[in-house]
């Protein structure tokens, strides 16, 4: 027998109101939560009467692509996941979402990938933009000549007509960072920070904000230079181990990108007596296990499942609807994570 909305709320823990929100997508619901409700929802094997409903009123035939990039990277994977509950929520009104995933960032790579969506006649792009003039140009052409709605997420792209970015204010999460690093070394010392690729917008503004915070509130604060790990562990354990050869006193490690394993590596390598505070990104399961053994200092989780749940769901409600983005950024939570609170 199919489960009700009752036994779902209490399987869950929560209110039948956020049950029913969550299913029907009513309402702001803590992305987390609402993919457990669905999952238990799913599991008990619910029938929302309103499923007959929605597919007969709903516009059959629309077709919406998603592009994302780096895709074998640990921090997509609750991205991925919040495109696959979106797909499966929007099936339900008859829609169909087409994912290309990129492993790299390139942009002839990414130019292909939205080639072979136009090519599937998708009525609305969702795309995590490569920062370059040809894919700026490209995304205008689909906007103004084909009339096709873009949102980014993630990562967003300037000088383009997009309707909406939905990700982390990557700044101000920069500035976050430096003064959890201020407060952690009192604000003396020397840090490194490390980042990915220097043709990454993502990366290049968490790395600004940082800068820009730690200059004007911890000047007494050593920035020992930003330094590329193109998303390698190795890569990222060599530029630890050479820095700390030439500077053994240093304070502090931030990483704004990948390759954040590389830092266990280089100190468990190096067994200090007092390691450096280290910062990084996303909690991903390497890093949450890294936390709780005392490894790293902080973590800043961008609500990845939101950033790719909540740009089909807009995009639809574009076609579908005619309903235009309530606003122009759908900036996600700066959530510090510690040990003590994962």
């Amino acid at each position: 027998m199919a489960g009700t909305i009752r036994e779902i709320a209490e399987k869950a823990g929560v209110s039948r109101g956020t049950v029913d929100r969550a299913l029907n997508h009513r309402g702001r619901v803590n992305p987390e939560v609402a993919e457990r409700i669905c999952r238990i929802a799913e599991e008990m094997g619910y029938k929302s009467n309103r499923k007959k409903k929605r597919i007969q009123n709903s516009g059959q035939g629309i077709r919406i692509g998603i592009i994302t990039q780096l895709a074998k990277s640990s921090f997509i994977e609750p991205i991925h996941k919040g495109i696959a509950q979106a797909r499966k929520e929007l099936e339900d009104f008859g829609a169909e979402i087409f994912l290309k995933e990129i492993d790299s960032v390139d942009e002839n790579a990414q130019l292909k990938a939205i080639d072979d969506l136009i090519a599937k006649n998708v009525n609305g792009l969702a795309i995590m933009p490569v920062q370059s003039a040809r894919i700026r140009e490209r995304i205008n052409q689909l906007i103004e000549e084909k009339q096709i709605p873009v949102v980014t997420f993630n990562s967003d792209i300037v000088g383009t007509n997009r309707t909406c970015f939905v990700g982390l204010d990557n700044e101000r999460s920069g500035m976050t960072a430096a003064g959890l690093m201020g407060m952690l070394t009192r604000g003396i010392g020397k840090v490194l920070v490390i980042t990915g690729f220097f043709t990454n917008s993502v990366n290049n503004l968490r790395v600004d904000g940082f800068v820009k915070e730690i200059k004007q509130s911890y000047p007494e604060l050593e920035l020992l230079g930003v330094q590329s790990s193109f998303d390698e562990t190795k890569e990222v354990e060599k530029i630890i181990e050479n820095t700390i050869e030439i500077a053994p006193d240093l304070a502090g490690i931030f990483v704004v990108s990948g390759g954040q394993s590389g830092v266990c590596m280089a100190l468990e390598k190096m067994n200090l007596v007092q390691r450096p505070y280290v910062i990084v990104y996303d909690a991903t399961p390497k890093n949450v296990k890294a936390l709780k053994e005392g490894k790293y200092d902080f973590l800043i989780d961008q609500e990845g499942y939101e950033q790719g749940y909540r740009p089909p769901h807009i995009l639809y409600n574009m076609i579908q609807k005619g309903e235009p983005a309530p606003r122009e950024y759908f900036y996600t939570d700066i959530k510090i994570k510690t040990k003590y609170n994962l």
